[in-house]
């Protein structure tokens, strides 16, 4: 319940804070890094950074621990790990290029994510 809840604390912000194409996806029994993937996408380097330092400060205010920032130097691609969730925050080529959504969503995810 608690890893559902953060991932509902993440969500909230990353959509107040106007970040597009939100994904969730859980990762139970698909790895042991964490039970959430969330993806999101900023229109720039500098809406992908102030994304990521909403996460970190709205989450530190609510009492959640931050592991991990990576990636804000370049802000092309800003990995937060929050511990049973990782948020990757991509500018649009970027996340386009790695297409994580593809790597990690099961093919019938994928098809009803296209019809959205």
């Amino acid at each position: 319940m608690k890893n559902n809840n953060l991932n509902n604390h993440i969500e909230k912000i990353l959509d107040d804070g106007k970040a597009e194409d939100i994904v969730s996806i859980p990762l139970k029994g698909k790895s042991s890094l964490a039970d959430y993937m969330i993806i999101a996408t900023g229109t720039s380097t500098r809406h992908v950074n102030a994304l990521s330092n909403q996460i970190n400060s709205k989450l530190k205010m609510l009492g959640f621990k931050i592991f991990s920032t990576q990636g804000q130097k370049n802000g092309d691609w800003v990995l937060v790990d929050v511990g049973d969730v990782i948020v990757h925050l991509f500018r649009p080529e970027v996340r386009e290029f790695y297409n994580l959504d593809k790597m990690w969503l099961a093919p019938n995810d994928l098809n009803l994510k296209d019809n959205v």
